[in-house]
C-alpha cells in the first residue's frame, strides 16, 4: 500500500465519506478487500491480532491450584511441570506468564540474613521440616517429617523421611546420612530440639544416649538457638525442598511413591547450581568429602537402632519380621536387607537405602501390590494378560487375616 492512497483513506475516514472501492482499486492496482480493509481501519494498515496463547494455558487449571497450596513457592511449581509434564519453557517465561495472568501466591515476610561459612568436613546442619501432609491422587493424606541435612561447605542436601520426631528416629536418620556421604564431619549443628536434649531450668541438657552417640561416633553434637543466623541460609535450602515435594499434593499415588519422589528430588537438587556458591553441591562434594572422617565400625552403630533385624531376601520377595511376612521390589532377591521397626511402621534398608516400607500388620502375608505385579510381569509371558488385574485377585485370596 503505497503512502497516496493510505493518505486519501485517511482523509475520507476523516471526514466520514465512503470512498468508491472499486474505482479506487482500478486507479491504483490494489485489490478492492485490500482497499477496503485499510479504509475500515482508519487509513492505516490494519494490525493483526497477537496471539496471547501459551504452552502453559493446558496447565492454567494445575498451576492456579498449585497456587492454593500453604507454603508452595513459582519454582516449586516450576520444577514440578519441567520434572512430571516435560514443561520445556524457561523459567523467566514461567514468571512472565504468571504475571500475564494476573497469578500470584500468599506473600511471606522475608527477613535479611548473613552469610556463614565453614571449613571444607567441619559441619553438617540437622534439622526437622515437621508436620507436613500431602494428599495422594485417591484423596488419603500422609503426614510425615522430614529430617533435613546440609553440609555445610559443599551445601549437599540430603531429605529423609520420618514417621516421627522421636530421639531414635534422630538418631536412625543422622547414621543414615552419615553412611550416605561415607564419613564424619567434626561437628553435628542442630537448634534445641526436644527429641535430643531436656530442659533444667535456664539449662539445656543432652539426653545420655545422645551423649554416648557422641563418644562413639567422635563427633560433637553441636547446640545453637532455633533461627540462629548460622543456620538460617541453609534452612531456607529445606524450606525450598518442602516446595517443591509439596506440588506433587495430589499426585501422587500412595506412601511409596511418595519415598520415590523424596529420594529424586534429593538427587535434583544436589545437581542443581547453588545460589551462593555458583557450584551445584555434588560437584563441591567432590572437594569436600576428602576431609570428612572415617565412620566407626557398622556393627556398633547399628547397636543404636531397635528391633534391628537381617535377612536374605528370597525368591517369594517376603522377609519374615516377628512371625509374618513383608514384600520388597524383586532386584533385591538374594540381597540382605536390614529390617528396622519405628513405631507400627517396618522400614527395610539395602544398605542405607530405604528400599520399602509396611505398616505392621498381624496377616502372615504382606506383599505391595507393585512388588506383587512386578513379580508377575517376569513369571506370565502372556502379553494379554491383565496383570494388575490378576495381582489384585490373588493378594485377595492371600488376605489371611485383618490388619
Amino acid at each position: 500500500m503505497n503512502a497516496i492512497i493510505t493518505t486519501t483513506l485517511s482523509f475520507f475516514n476523516m471526514h466520514n465519506i465512503k470512498p468508491n472501492f472499486s474505482a479506487l482499486a482500478r486507479e491504483y492496482d490494489i485489490d478492492r478487500h485490500t482497499i477496503k480493509k485499510h479504509y475500515d481501519a482508519g487509513g492505516v494498515k490494519p494490525r493483526k491480532k497477537r496471539d496471547y496463547s501459551s504452552k502453559l494455558d493446558e496447565y492454567l487449571e494445575l498451576i492456579k491450584e498449585k497456587l492454593e497450596i500453604v507454603g508452595i513457592t513459582y519454582i516449586g511449581i516450576y520444577k514440578f511441570l519441567v520434572s512430571e509434564k516435560k514443561y520445556t519453557g524457561s523459567y523467566s517465561n514461567f514468571k512472565a506468564y504468571l504475571k500475564s495472568r494476573k497469578l500470584s501466591k500468599p506473600k511471606y515476610k522475608n527477613t535479611p540474613h548473613v552469610r556463614f561459612e565453614t571449613p571444607k568436613g567441619k559441619q553438617l546442619q540437622v534439622d526437622w521440616k515437621e508436620d507436613i501432609s500431602i494428599t495422594t491422587k485417591h484423596g488419603e493424606v500422609i503426614k510425615f517429617n522430614l529430617f533435613a541435612s546440609t553440609l555445610s561447605f559443599s551445601r549437599l542436601h540430603r531429605f529423609i523421611y520420618s514417621e516421627s520426631r522421636t530421639e531414635e528416629a534422630f538418631i536412625r536418620c543422622t547414621l543414615e546420612t552419615l553412611y550416605h556421604i561415607g564419613g564424619k564431619p567434626e561437628e553435628i549443628l542442630t537448634d534445641n530440639m526436644s527429641a535430643i536434649v531436656d530442659v533444667r531450668g535456664k539449662n539445656k541438657v543432652k539426653h545420655s544416649k545422645i551423649l554416648q552417640l557422641e563418644k562413639d561416633l567422635g563427633v560433637k553434637i553441636r547446640l545453637c538457638k532455633a533461627r540462629s543466623p548460622e543456620t538460617k541460609g541453609k534452612v531456607e535450602s529445606s524450606n525450598r525442598f518442602v516446595s517443591r515435594l509439596l506440588a506433587y499434593n495430589n499426585e501422587i499415588e500412595d506412601q511409596d511413591h511418595l519415598l520415590e519422589i523424596i529420594k529424586k528430588l534429593n538427587i535434583e537438587i544436589n545437581n542443581e547450581i547453588n545460589k551462593t556458591t555458583n557450584v551445584a553441591p555434588i560437584v563441591l562434594f567432590q572437594k569436600e568429602k576428602e576431609y570428612l572422617s572415617p565412620i566407626p565400625t557398622k556393627c556398633m552403630i547399628d547397636a543404636y537402632i531397635v528391633d534391628n533385624l537381617t535377612c536374605v531376601v528370597p525368591p517369594t520377595l517376603l522377609v519374615k519380621f516377628k512371625g509374618n511376612e513383608y514384600s520388597v521390589p524383586m532386584k533385591y532377591i538374594n540381597k540382605r536387607v536390614k529390617l528396622v521397626q519405628i513405631e507400627n511402621i517396618l522400614h527395610i534398608y539395602f544398605n542405607t537405602e530405604l528400599v520399602r516400607t509396611h505398616n505392621i500388620s498381624s496377616k502372615k502375608i504382606n506383599y505391595n501390590q507393585d512388588d506383587y505385579s512386578e513379580a508377575l510381569r517376569h513369571s506370565i509371558k502372556n502379553k494379554d494378560a491383565d496383570i494388575d488385574k490378576i495381582a489384585e485377585e490373588n493378594l485377595k485370596l492371600l488376605d489371611f487375616g485383618g490388619e
